[in-house]
């Protein structure tokens, strides 16, 4: 079995919300990339053989006491370096120069002059927008440093030294905001680190398999399945890898789309042809989430439910060892470093900070190092078909995190019916493939009304539409008004309990996705 991880490029997180993005940057140019907090960089520098290291950004000032740091000896490696933001400013200090808080903060697009003629801008004009997000900036070089970009608050923007191949820059080129951003991350994995190539969903299969198998045994897993992306690639993979000691289960845990369980199980079965059992648990659920209304606890407690759940079930399988799930990337950086590195907890995903310290089953999550585009690759490569590869990300906790209060019967159905709905008509209306997610949010308030000439007084209830490519960040979707305004007349209309509709119009970052 080849390490597809080795030789790749080694991205050292130090508190960026954006780690995970400068990783995918570097996958879509198909070569690996790995991230780790700062205390293991040098284990896994040994490990992984990279061929290049790139230091993200991240909260910290240099100066502040308990700031991330690495072992200077990786300055002096011989392996390329590309230090982002922070990771300039550590680079900096680390090699002897000053670091000082800006007299102005950088923050948002801000233009910047590039010296061309070096490897690392080549390929650039002059000059160019980027994104900044600073308060301390550069002032003293390190010795054998020159200074290759500059901004009109910044006077290095940019450095290097050329002859050991460390590189820094003040802003993110891993944004799209900063125009030649991706030139610049290639020029450096490819001109100047001289990676390969090397990452490809072919490739992350093979080794999966072998390595899903070995590690399995004799076992037997069982897979949580809902029906989406995820859990279905996961299925198929697993399913590649282990055969028939693979059992699936779907959960009715009453938080579901309408419809959803008879679809999940007719699609199941004509495309994955393995046996399914159906649990209907929408009691033990709703019971255990009664009068929960924080988000955090709804999911932790989501989580755990859904954990004794299978742990029940595995008891009725001999040889049950492996709970499978379907957890992706931006799901673990969102809940918590992916690998244990400084970035901050944004939300606990159901199916990572949600989950009990003590568990009756090992877990296996075959695609945890893959983000959502990432995930249809490999569906696509394991010959799904499209109605399951498109299909638009359904939130593990379901419907849980979409009604604004607690949870009861008649809110979960005002929900559902809403949604059912909304999806309908984006559909047949081609939203739905123009749109990352389209969705209904039941807000914790109520709204005056007149409805057949009688006072009302019911349910607001908010679409949420956006457009991104891996869910990391998103903008909101600019659906047609006539769209919109046949989803509101339809909901009134037809769904007892709402008498407005409101569009949300956030993007991610600042917002979530999600409302919880």
């Amino acid at each position: 079995m080849n390490d597809y991880r080795k030789a790749g490029i080694l991205v050292v997180d130090f508190g960026s919300q954006y780690v995970q993005l400068i990783a995918r940057r570097i996958r879509e140019l198909h070569v690996h990339s790995e991230v780790c907090p700062p205390e293991l960089a040098v284990k896994k520098i040994k490990e992984l053989e990279p061929k290049g290291i790139i230091f993200s950004g991240g909260p910290s000032s240099v100066y502040d006491t308990n700031s991330p740091r690495i072992e200077k000896s990786i300055l002096k490696s011989g392996i390329p370096i590309l230090g982002i933001c922070y990771g300039m400013q550590l680079i900096g200090q680390l090699a002897g120069g000053k670091i000082l808080k800006s007299g102005k903060k950088e923050y948002g697009r801000t233009v910047v002059s590039f010296k061309t003629t070096n490897p690392l801008f080549k390929g650039l004009s002059g000059s160019g927008v980027t994104w900044m997000s600073h308060c301390d900036k550069v002032e003293v070089l390190p010795k054998g440093f020159e200074i290759i970009a500059g901004s009109g608050n910044t006077r290095a923007a940019a450095f290097c030294d050329i002859a050991n191949k460390i590189y820094g820059v003040q802003f993110h080129p891993e944004v799209v905001h900063t125009v030649g951003g991706s030139k610049i991350l290639r020029n450096f994995i490819f001109n100047i680190a001289a990676a390969e190539k090397n990452w490809t969903m072919k490739s992350f299969i093979e080794n999966k398999i072998q390595e899903i198998s070995k590690v399995v045994g004799e076992d037997k897993v069982i897979l949580g399945l809902s029906g989406g992306v995820d859990s279905t690639v996961s299925a198929v993979l697993l399913k590649e890898a282990i055969g028939d000691k693979l059992r699936c289960i779907f959960v009715d845990n009453g938080l579901l789309r309408k419809g959803e369980r008879e679809r999940v199980k007719e699609l199941f079965e004509r495309n994955i042809k393995l046996p399914l059992t159906v649990i209907k648990a929408e009691k033990i659920f709703l019971d255990a989430l009664k009068g929960v209304t924080d988000p955090e606890r709804k999911r932790k407690i989501i989580g755990h439910t859904f954990i004794r759940v299978f742990e029940k079930a595995a008891k009725s399988t001999k040889g049950v060892k492996y709970l499978a799930q379907g957890t992706l990337y931006p799901d673990v950086i969102e809940s918590q470093s992916f690998y244990g590195g400084p970035s901050k907890v944004i939300k606990s995903h159901h199916n990572v900070g949600g989950l009990p310290k003590k568990m009756g089953l090992k877990l296996v999550e075959p695609l945890r190092e893959l983000f959502k585009d990432e995930v249809r690759e490999v569906g696509k490569e394991l010959g799904l078909s499209s109605e399951i590869t498109d299909r638009q990300p359904f939130p593990g906790p379901g419907l849980a995190v979409r009604i604004i209060s607690d949870l009861t019967k008649k809110r979960l159905e005002i929900l559902r019916e809403a949604d059912w709905i909304i999806i309908d008509i984006a559909k047949k209306t081609g939203v739905y493939g123009e749109t990352w997610q389209i969705f209904g949010v039941l807000l914790p308030v109520k709204s005056v009304g007149v409805m057949g000439d009688m006072r009302t007084y019911e349910n607001v209830l908010a679409i949420r539409a956006v457009t991104s490519v891996d869910g990391m960040t998103a903008d909101w979707a600019k659906v047609p008004y006539h769209v919109l305004g046949e989803m509101s007349n339809r909901i009134i209309n037809e769904v007892e309990g709402v008498n407005r509709v409101v569009f949300d119009v956030s993007s991610k970052p600042p917002s979530t996705i999600e409302w919880e």
